[in-house]
């Protein structure tokens, strides 16, 4: 897969979970990532959440998982769950309005 359909990928399963999640948590600024070593590609977006504001970054690893980093303004990660899978999206991203 491409970097571009990674990402929309990404932020499709993220929409047919919750369509109203991206809007409830202020996502803004998209931007896909390109692959490296250890990941495929992945996506990353600014949130304006009731406990975390800063940065949700959605990495898709090699074994079909996602790696989330949840990164504050000063970007320091303040959260990291590794292995993912594409239906706990929504789930683990609720961190972002304290759940």
């Amino acid at each position: 897969m491409k970097t571009m359909e990674i990402a929309r990928t990404i932020l499709n399963q993220i929409k047919t979970l919750d369509r109203m999640f991206l809007m409830a948590a202020g996502a803004h600024n998209y931007a896909a990532l390109s692959r490296n070593d250890k990941r495929a590609g992945g996506l990353e977006f600014k949130v304006n959440g009731l406990v975390h504001k800063g940065f949700c970054k959605i990495e898709l690893t090699f074994m079909d998982t996602y790696r989330i980093q949840f990164i504050n303004r000063k970007r320091e990660v303040v959260k990291e769950v590794e292995e993912c899978y594409c239906d706990q999206l929504v789930q683990i991203l609720d961190f972002v309005e304290g759940r």
